[in-house]
């Protein structure tokens, strides 16, 4: 990369960082228990709306991972997840009835909490319906994968998004509150992805899957992009560019070998398709908060009715980790 480029990210870094700040006076604190963040604390962090029927089994899930401390943008939920996640200990909880859309899809809020309460730990950034799992997660909590990381000066860590669904019309089998989505949403695509590298920010950019098998059938460079580096060891000078597909300074998109390769890296199970996902759909819709116009959101609303069955003969039912790195989906790569 040249200078004039690596000056011109320099201060698109600083253009996202100062917008970071501007966009901290749509945070209302509702409770901050910012006070109990220790040195070394593992932190996540998080915006949602009306996710009230998943909060307790994520909460729980990254607790037993090895989190210590949630901060959480809640943005205009109705359905009690405010109440919810204000009265749970070891959250800290902020409200806001901003855009969505105008915040960057969120991106200048998280930027902003994590500059702010975020230096020097590592911080994972979450959806709800996202579940990480990494190498040796069943035996190793995720403070060993990050004390490896510290010791092999490895700043950022990558996990694909990998949509989870269930076998069968979406609305056949009913998610009860507090309940693994994964005994559920347990398939997944093995393949049909495609990879190419995003010049300008040096990442991997990941598209494909059951979204776009079954969604973009016709307009597949139009799916969601699976590409995701959701834990880094922050410092107040990074930004999140979009989501967390990518951020500044550039090196830390650089979680990959060459197209692949043998970098440790984790996956995210996805799992938004349970039979709560017509009525979110149609939310979302109607209130156009989402990226590209929300063509996302288009795509499903033309299939809502149908609870399409996103199963296929080529589908494989998750079991482990270990399965996900024979089918290269993620790798251990020299962590032993």
């Amino acid at each position: 990369m040249g200078a004039w480029q690596s000056y011109r990210l320099r201060l698109q870094r600083k253009r996202w960082r100062i917008r970071a700040f501007r966009k901290r006076r749509e945070l209302k604190r509702v409770v901050s228990r910012t006070d109990q963040i220790r040195p070394g604390d593992l932190l996540a962090f998080s915006t949602l709306r009306n996710e009230a029927v998943r909060l307790p089994f994520f909460l729980n899930y990254y607790r037993d991972m090895g989190i210590n401390q949630f901060l959480i943008v809640d943005n205009g939920s109705t359905d009690g997840s405010l109440d919810y996640l204000a009265s749970q200990p070891d959250v800290s909880v902020w409200s806001t009835e901003a855009s969505y859309k105008r915040a960057r899809f969120g991106v200048d809020w998280l930027n902003w909490l994590q500059s702010k309460y975020g230096h020097g730990h590592w911080n994972l950034v979450v959806d709800p319906d996202e579940f990480l799992v990494y190498p040796f997660c069943d035996t190793r909590p995720l403070r060993a994968l990050t004390d490896w990381l510290d010791a092999s000066s490895i700043k950022s860590f990558s996990a694909m998004l990998l949509d989870m669904y269930p076998k069968g019309r979406l609305d056949e089998q009913p998610y009860e509150v507090g309940q693994n989505p994964l005994d559920t949403a347990s398939w997944f695509d093995s393949g049909n992805y495609t990879i190419s590298r995003n010049k300008k920010f040096g990442n991997l950019w990941i598209q494909g899957g059951p979204r776009a098998r079954v969604f973009f059938p016709d307009r597949p460079a139009k799916a969601p992009a699976l590409n995701k580096i959701p834990l880094v060891k922050w410092e107040r000078r990074y930004a999140y560019v979009s989501s967390t597909h990518m951020l500044l300074p550039r090196g830390l998109n650089q979680v990959y070998d060459e197209w692949g390769g043998e970098k440790a890296s984790g996956a995210l199970l996805h799992a938004k398709f349970l039979d709560t996902f017509n009525t979110k759909a149609a939310e979302e819709l109607d209130r156009k908060q989402h990226y590209a116009a929300s063509v996302e959101y288009k795509a499903y609303a033309n299939m809502m009715d149908e609870n399409p069955d996103m199963w296929c003969k080529w589908s494989e039912k998750y079991i482990n980790w270990r399965q996900l790195e024979i089918l290269g989906l993620m790798s251990k790569g020299n962590w032993a």
